[in-house]
């Protein structure tokens, strides 16, 4: 059998890592004939070599067999031109699965071009919805779903969201969600990084000294969606809520994406936020390094949803910087640690106050155990429909 599976985001790095060693295990075992073939590619739609390259390297994720090199662009660009890079690939190489990966613009791409070649197609992170038909992610996700013949679900909301869109119960396996497969593999190794260390070796501003941040001393902040970060007036309530309310009680680590780097410069925010006395300002860090400051951290501010995951299991407080979620697993009133809190800062301020002070609040939701990977290469493999 021969499976090609698609990469393209930082996301994406953490989930076929546990994929990648699933297929290792499998084929140590398996005789000859039942061997999978699996082929990496990358179609380089996350071009940041800080962001990319040295998250293959710390998750031992084998080098890409493919990269399509397909770079920046508008999402028509993005999708347009990996469609035509992936279809040659396609042709050429004839797999018996494509396997896509969450909800960027890859994964659409690849989703379309596996289907119009006749290639039978698995999603990981199926059945995830937000709602909200502005992001371009729930559209990634709408079309990779319908398109897909096998949906690799992370939790039941998501199977729930599936079969009210008609999926049938055969085209649908409850694995689990990977990410944590990633988490529960390098807990270990991240809890060995020192929080000031971390601070040190990436830090570019920020007026608080290392030695300050202590475990369960400090918030991390992490923003990059275009509803937070693009415009002014928003951006800089944000920043001025960061450096004052948002860092008197503790300490703030802001972890800065490069799209939240160049608003802040051009806004005229930069020396603002490099000067502020509570915070300290850095580079994109590793995972490891992100997965320790998680760890230790009092509260998480954050729009990523990956992090809202790893904070649902890790237990850490997270305030959620959107108006809706594609993962209510992870949410206070299903079990979880996050709330919504959107880009309003009166609402931001409030739920601050509250869950600056709340206990860590481990919550697993059934099958994050860390098997994942093993469950939907199984499911891939005996697939037979």
């Amino acid at each position: 059998m021969k499976i090609v599976s698609i990469v393209a985001a930082r996301p994406n790095f953490m989930k076929i890592a546990p994929f990648c060693r699933a297929v290792e295990r499998f084929n140590a075992i398996a005789p000859d004939s039942k061997k999978v073939e699996h082929i990496l590619v990358h179609t380089g739609q996350h071009y940041d070599d800080r962001m990319s390259r040295a998250f293959f390297e710390e998750l031992n994720i084998p080098t890409a067999d493919i990269n399509l090199g397909i770079g920046s662009g508008s999402h028509a660009e993005q999708v347009g031109n990996t469609m035509i890079a992936f279809e040659k690939v396609v042709r050429e190489l004839k797999p018996d699965w494509v396997v896509t990966i969450g909800d960027v613009n890859a994964t659409c791409a690849c989703s379309i071009t596996a289907k119009k070649e006749h290639v039978k197609l698995a999603h990981i992170e199926a059945g995830l919805r937000s709602g909200d038909l502005d992001m371009p992610e729930e559209i990634n996700r709408l079309v990779t779903d319908r398109l897909s013949d096998l949906l690799l679900v992370p939790d039941r909301i998501s199977i729930a969201n599936l079969k009210r869109e008609g999926r049938a119960d055969k085209d649908i396996v409850f694995a689990g969600n990977i990410m944590i497969d990633t988490l529960e593999e390098q807990r270990d190794k991240a809890a060995a990084f020192g929080i000031p260390a971390v601070i040190e070796a990436n830090r570019i501003g920020g007026g608080c000294k290392a030695s300050e941040f202590v475990d369960d001393g400090f918030a991390v902040m992490t923003l990059h969606r275009p509803s937070n970060v693009d415009d002014p007036a928003i951006l800089s309530e944000l920043v001025d809520f960061a450096i004052g309310e948002g860092s008197a009680h503790c300490p703030v680590i802001w972890t800065l994406h490069p799209r939240t780097q160049k608003q802040l410069e051009t806004f005229g925010l930069w020396d603002k936020v490099t000067h502020a006395p509570r915070l300290a300002l850095l580079n994109p860090i590793g995972y490891h390094e992100l997965l320790r400051l998680n760890m230790g951290a009092r509260l998480m501010m954050t729009d990523s949803g990956g992090l809202q995951e790893e904070c649902c299991v890790m237990g850490t407080p997270c305030l959620v910087m959107r108006w809706n979620t594609e993962r209510p697993v992870t949410l206070r009133e299903n079990g979880g640690v996050s709330t919504l809190v959107g880009n309003d800062v009166a609402m931001i301020k409030k739920m601050y106050s509250e869950y600056i002070n709340l206990p860590r609040h481990e919550s697993r939701p059934e099958l994050w155990d860390g098997h994942t990977a093993e469950r939907m290469l199984k499911a891939i493999v005996e697939y037979d429909r």
